[in-house]
Parts: structure tokens; sequence; C-alpha cells
């Protein structure tokens, strides 16, 4: 992940109005951009797959009673969680703008605070 991920920030423009124009130009005239953000992609994929065996076995073998581990666990899930939405929100195509969209609105739905955050 942080090989193919260096490769493609190699190539990325980080503004919202060439965004998506890198990742296009990266697929179409970068010799083998395609086959590395797909490698990314499905790498990530791959990855959280692993994890929620992880989970799993967790659970299955009563991981959850270590209260510290087991914390631990949920706040780096989160975190990798929160790194795979940026991830997925960089592109910024239809689907990623929409994606930020409704996972930003959730945000306004916490009581209090979320107007603010929103």
């Amino acid at each position: 992940q942080i090989i193919t991920g260096l490769l493609l920030a190699m190539h990325y423009t980080a503004d919202t109005t060439l965004a998506f124009s890198s990742v296009a130009h990266t697929c179409r005239n970068v010799q083998y951009g395609w086959l590395i953000r797909n490698l990314h992609a499905n790498g990530a994929s791959f990855f959280f797959i692993c994890i929620y065996l992880h989970i799993g076995r967790g659970f299955y073998y009563g991981s959850y009673l270590y209260k510290e581990t087991w914390n631990t666990g949920v706040i780096l899930l989160l975190t990798l969680m929160a790194t795979a939405f940026v991830g997925y929100v960089l592109p910024w195509g239809q689907m990623s703008f929409w994606g930020a969209t409704v996972i930003t609105n959730l945000f306004s739905a916490i009581p209090y605070i979320g107007q603010t955050l929103v």
C-alpha cells in the first residue's frame, strides 16, 4: 500500500479542479498506471478483509477481555477507516464527492455539536 500510494502520489494533483484529471492521466498515460491504481485500491480492500478476519478471531478467542489491547485495536480500526475514506475521496470523482457529502453529513446527526462540525 505504501509503495503503490507513493507511486500514485507522484502523479497526483491535490486540487479539487485537477484531482480527477490527474487520476485519469495516471490511469491512461502513465506506463502501468492503471495497474498501480488497481493494485492500490484492491490492496486496501484485501487489507480490510484481513482486519475483519483478525477481529473475528479476536471475538472467537475472547481477546476482547483484554480491554486495553482491544481498545487499542478499536482505535486503530477507526484510524484505518478514516484513512481509507480519505483515500476514497482523493480522486474527487462523482462517487468520491457524494461519498464525502454523505459521510460528512452524518456528523450533523451528533447531538449538540453536529451542526458545528459540518
